[in-house]
């Protein structure tokens, strides 16, 4: 019975962006911006790592699967919130929220996981540098990313499925700009004990076992960068993980205040607003970050550059 109900449902509305209508056209060119400026940056990093034989190390095969994910992930929501903010229509169809839904999920839990490995690169580089060829070898790299997705995968799909179990009730209104799980959980007519469940057993190991992979990996750097005699070469440490280091804070900095810290006072504007900083900024950022801090970045695109221009003269 609960099946037939759900099959009855055939959309939803988005209703997060509280944007006035003589508006509509500035954000749109904003948030177009934005997205084009996030693909454009993720793939030159990609294009970067891939032809500069001197960026082929794990630090940069990692990196290149989290600008591949960053793409992706941005490519879930803006494309969908641009095309309604162009043609006024907030509705979603309820085969394609739920298929958003998932991937926002698949790609949230790959970042975790990818910037986790690169935390483990970084602990092992500084802390075990004379055994970093052969512990980080490409066969435990492709392992660590193999891993990533498959457990990405299986968690996304977890929520999926039982997603689909639910039926929901007369009101259809998300009040996101995209397929949120937890909004979609609190427009069901159904138990969802399941699925809270669900989502503290795979955000545990999604999200808190990850951070706490992470947290310790930069311990065990920080004890170890202590313990460097020379400015030098505490600098020197720092400058090959403060990249890495950036953009975990950034990231893990809005899911905590976004998820683990609500607040019942927090008004739906800002609610939206931590919400666009989590799924439009920080794919925005890594780019920015990765090349304006990290001198193996600035090299390579220097040489793209000169390349590109004894190959045009």
């Amino acid at each position: 019975m609960k099946r037939e109900e759900n099959s009855s449902v055939s959309e939803f509305l988005l209703r997060a962006l509280p944007i006035r209508p003589e508006q509509q056209g500035v954000f749109f060119t904003l948030f177009l911006g934005v997205y084009l400026t996030t693909v454009l940056g993720n793939l030159l990093i990609l294009l970067l790592i891939r032809l500069d034989p001197r960026l082929h190390t794990p630090m940069y095969f990692f990196l290149s699967h989290l600008a591949l994910t960053d793409v992706s992930f941005s490519s879930v929501t803006i494309p969908k919130m641009l095309i309604n903010m162009q043609t006024q229509d907030q509705s979603i169809p309820y085969a394609g929220c739920v298929t958003q839904m998932y991937f926002f999920l698949f790609f949230t839990g790959l970042d975790d996981f990818l910037l986790t490995s690169m935390a483990y690169d970084r602990y092992v580089a500084i802390c075990h540098p004379l055994h970093y060829s052969t512990v980080m070898g490409q066969g435990l790299c492709t392992l660590l990313v193999t891993v990533s997705w498959i457990l990405s995968c299986a968690s996304a799909l977890c929520h999926t499925l039982l997603l689909t179990q639910l039926s929901f009730c007369a009101d259809h209104s998300i009040p996101h700009f995209f397929c949120d799980l937890d909004a979609l959980l609190k427009l069901s007519c159904s138990d969802t004990s399941l699925n809270e469940l669900a989502i503290f057993t795979v955000g545990v190991v999604v999200i808190i076992l990850p951070l706490t992979c992470v947290l310790t990996s930069y311990g065990c750097i920080g004890a170890t960068i202590l313990k460097v005699p020379s400015t030098k070469g505490i600098c020197k440490a720092l400058s090959t993980c403060g990249s890495h280091l950036s953009v975990v804070s950034l990231y893990y900095g809005t899911i905590i205040g976004l998820y683990f810290f609500p607040s019942s006072n927090t008004s739906r504007d800002k609610s939206t607003i931590a919400s666009v900083m989590y799924t439009v900024v920080t794919p925005l950022l890594n780019p920015f970050i990765y090349s304006l801090r990290n001198r193996d970045m600035k090299g390579a695109l220097e040489r793209l550059l000169h390349r590109a221009k004894v190959l045009s003269q």
